[in-house]
């Protein structure tokens, strides 16, 4: 009689463990569809409009205010496209999570890397005059956890690198007029 108690008792519990097995994997499923997507923002302007003359070289030349969300580690890169891709900020080790900036920081655990100018700062944006609208994208790319940027890397290069080895990104663009 107890080992019939014991067999019920098996039968029971893998029939549960059955049931709870798909219960389990799809939690864990819409939990990963719903994770935060990678985002980019600034409270200083909105995309498409045009960045605060104190972000620029004309102004205070500090980095803008972003906020941001990223599963995994990032890298922002701000660069000029009707500039032949002049690299004007370069960020690696962006913590996965959400985050914000206030004026003239750079984004927390982030290492800046040299830019254009070879410099590892923010440049900011710095238009020739008469040379129309430059559109200035302040991209975030959601990078492996193990990806390495090898070492040398700056500017445009450092920024390729970036751009093809990440899995995700997420771009806010500003104007200035030059």
């Amino acid at each position: 009689m107890e080992s019939i108690k014991a067999s019920t008792i098996r039968r029971i519990v893998s029939a549960i463990a059955g049931l709870l097995l798909p219960v389990a994997l799809l939690v864990a499923y819409a939990g990963a569809a719903n994770a935060d997507p990678l985002t980019i923002s600034s409270p200083a302007f909105a995309d498409g409009a045009p960045i605060p003359t104190q972000y620029s070289c004309k102004g205070a030349n500090i980095a803008p205010p972003l906020t941001w969300s990223a599963p995994s580690g990032a890298a922002l890169v701000v660069d000029d496209p009707d500039a032949r891709g002049y690299v004007h900020w370069i960020v690696t080790g962006i913590a996965p999570g959400s985050g914000s900036t206030a004026d003239g920081q750079t984004p927390a655990g982030g290492s800046a890397l040299p830019n254009s100018a070879g410099q590892s700062a923010y440049s900011g944006p710095c238009p020739p005059a008469g040379s129309g609208t430059h559109h200035y994208r302040f991209t975030l790319y959601q990078l492996p956890a193990s990806f390495q940027l090898p070492a040398g890397l700056a500017g445009p290069q450092g920024a390729q690198t970036i751009a093809k080895a990440a899995t995700a990104q997420a771009t806010l663009t500003g104007t200035l007029q030059g």
